[in-house]
């Protein structure tokens, strides 16, 4: 029995020295990494990836290497949660204005696009829009079949009977980005959260396609909203044939809300105003 005990004794001492050797051998963490573990015990753990990176720590991860990286993809989530953002701020020594950050989805289309043709297939956007460029007369509208509306967390997406597409509610969207992702058309765009104007169109003249063409409520390239801005806060992008709009300039006067014959102007806290789900 003694002889066992002095066995198992001598063992653990021998197990301890190698334990002590291996642990002054082997290399230390690296601080990059340590650091990486704060920011990421400030992150909401979702690994959804709308910031890019294939989940939060390898967000984490590159946030400690450059802090820059928050502003260029930002996590939405961190934005709306005063502790985790006031967190990331101490640990990568940032200050952020939200402000700035804050981003809203929104579907550029008008909707009441016409059917040139009864797709019966798999009913996902992703699917369709492989088939012949899509169902609709526009190739460049919101196909309606709401693969975006599975993806958002918020449940903030719904789809309009009225207009057949989707539409985004402004106050339940955190700007995560993911539905601009899943959106195979590029319909769905991240504007400014203080926004004043949308614009509901993304038909691009400088990409026709045979056999299809802009639908009827889609924009008209008048500039009238150019023309009506008396403030020069609305601008016409020549190269993408659309108007721009400089929200530091822009009084919200709603000019060129009342200029557009189309009625594709509005009011980003209107957008969702009207959805019959």
């Amino acid at each position: 029995m003694l002889w066992a005990i002095l066995i198992l004794t001598g063992i653990g001492i021998v197990c301890g020295v190698l334990i002590l050797i291996v642990n002054r051998l082997l290399p230390k963490e690296p601080a990059s990494l340590k650091r990486a573990e704060q920011v990421n015990e400030n992150l909401p753990g979702m690994n959804c990836g709308a910031c890019g990176y294939p989940g939060c720590f390898a967000y984490a991860q590159a946030l400690s290497k450059d802090n820059k990286v928050f502003f260029s993809n930002t996590c939405a989530t961190v934005l709306q949660d005063e502790t985790m953002l006031s967190g990331i701020e101490q640990v990568l020594d940032l200050k952020v204005d939200k402000s700035a950050l804050n981003r809203k989805a929104v579907v550029a289309c008008s909707g009441n696009c016409e059917n040139v043709g009864t797709y019966t297939g798999v009913a996902t956007c992703e699917t369709a829009s492989k088939i012949l460029g899509g169902f609709k007369r526009c190739p460049y509208s919101c196909l309606g079949l709401g693969d975006c509306i599975e993806t958002c967390p918020e449940n903030a997406i719904h789809l309009d009977i009225d207009s057949n597409i989707v539409v985004i509610d402004p106050d339940k969207c955190t700007g995560c980005g993911l539905c601009v992702k899943e959106c195979p058309r590029n319909v769905i765009k991240l504007v400014p959260a203080n926004s004043n104007i949308v614009f509901l169109c993304n038909y691009q003249d400088l990409r026709d396609i045979p056999g299809r063409e802009k639908c009827d409520s889609g924009c008209i390239k008048c500039r009238k909203c150019v023309k009506a801005c008396p403030t020069e806060a609305v601008t016409w992008n020549r190269d993408k044939s659309i108007p721009e709009f400089d929200f530091e300039k822009c009084n919200d006067c709603k000019a060129c809300i009342e200029a557009c014959p189309q009625k594709i102007l509005i009011e980003l806290k209107n957008v969702s105003k009207k959805v019959k789900v």
